[in-house]
């Protein structure tokens, strides 16, 4: 916690840039990573494999055309293995170079639907990108996992304990649509969200800035829990196929989230002695992209302004889980949108309740990234949304 107390978020840190004297360093994300499965599944397909075809449009419902799903042989530590290669090869440091490794998937499943705890995935990833020096550890925080990872790797390095330590997920999540579709009856169905997931494996490399940089790295990290709300969103055994079947109250969970966020976010701000304009993208999680306009214009009209740019990368992806913050980062950073200097804002409300948020200054990585071409499997660069938002969007 900084010295300046949070007033709302239960635990925060945030650089020595804004409290001096507190941490000896800062820290920066060096590289990003990601795994897409090649299989597309549309939202008309998924639909049309419902049981009991209700009448729902799920695409303008959620914004959603296709999720990618895992095919045979992936899984959810083969993405984030995937992932996690596909960050060093973005990266000036090899796997030896890294002291800590976390793995944050929710659905640690490998070869088919085995949930393996012990020994844990955070083990097999570490060994199959050469990170022999690295301490290793799951963590769970459902969706937001890897921020989460992100706050904990933060901490470890302001206080000079690691250098560098790698974030990583692979989510393969989609079976729970699959087993939705079995039973979703009308739009009023707890399992009606199991329908916006798809697959990824993320990765993200922190490390220290370099001694003498002044600028970029990560301005403030926090996280608060809700437990109140923690039966908002559940899952159990499925009794229809293989993996879970998921319950969520969505509308209570986007209500509660657009109640309790307003106040987070202004001390957030406050910490940093910034103002809601001054970030130039929001990247809130990724669940549907009606929920994502309504919880940013709660946002701004509570905070008086709003941000340069919300991303919405929900079209070609839909919901990833734990690794959705950095799916679109890396979408946005390879197609060359996001300049050095500019802030990005990482969002996450997820089950729990957990409401976190990463704020940080972009700087070198932005260099190792934008082609603006066909890369990584995400197609033209104008294929990709951004909502519009300021005055020239009202």
């Amino acid at each position: 916690m900084t010295s300046k107390q949070s007033a709302h978020w239960m635990t925060s840190e945030g650089s020595s840039q804004w409290r001096p004297g507190q941490a000896p360093h800062v820290a920066r994300f060096e590289s990003i990573g990601v795994a897409l499965p090649t299989k597309r599944l549309t939202s008309q397909e998924l639909l049309e494999s419902l049981r009991h075809h209700p009448h729902i449009d799920l695409e303008r419902l959620t914004g959603i055309h296709e999720r990618r799903v895992a095919d045979d042989g992936e899984d959810s530590l083969s993405l984030a293995v995937r992932a996690a290669r596909d960050c060093l090869a973005h990266s000036a440091h090899d796997g030896g170079d890294l002291d800590m490794v976390l793995s944050c998937s929710i659905s640690r499943y490998r070869s088919g639907f085995r949930q393996r705890f012990e020994p844990p995935l955070s083990l097999h990833i570490k060994d199959a990108i050469g990170a022999s020096n690295a301490l290793s550890f799951d963590i769970s925080n459902a969706c937001a996992g890897m921020l989460t990872g992100v706050f904990i790797l933060n901490d470890f390095i302001r206080r000079g304990e690691i250098r560098r330590g790698l974030v990583v997920s692979g989510e393969s999540i989609s079976q729970l649509g699959v087993n939705a579709s079995k039973q979703v009856r009308s739009i009023f169905s707890r399992q009606l969200a199991s329908l916006t997931l798809g697959d990824a494996g993320a990765a993200v490399l922190v490390e220290r800035v370099p001694d003498g940089q002044d600028r970029g790295g990560i301005d403030f990290a926090a996280f608060t829990t809700l437990a109140e709300h923690s039966r908002l969103c559940l899952a159990y055994p499925s009794r229809v196929g293989p993996g879970a079947s998921m319950f969520t109250k969505s509308r209570t969970i986007h209500k509660v989230a657009i109640e309790d966020a307003p106040p987070l976010m202004r001390d957030a701000l406050e910490q940093t002695g910034l103002r809601f304009e001054d970030i130039d993208y929001l990247i809130p999680h990724q669940t549907s992209s009606r929920a994502i306009r309504k919880g940013v214009a709660e946002l701004s009209a509570q905070l008086g302004a709003m941000p340069k740019h919300v991303v919405d990368n929900l079209e070609r992806f839909g919901n990833t889980s734990s690794t959705t913050h950095f799916v679109a980062l890396h979408r946005y950073l390879e197609e060359g949108r996001i300049r050095p200097g500019e802030r990005v804002l990482l969002l996450s409300l997820a089950s729990g309740l957990e409401i976190g948020v990463v704020l940080l200054e972009m700087d070198q990585l932005v260099e190792r990234y934008g082609s603006g071409t066909q890369v990584g499997g995400y197609g033209d660069a104008d294929d990709v949304p951004v909502v519009p938002v300021g005055p020239a969007a009202r």
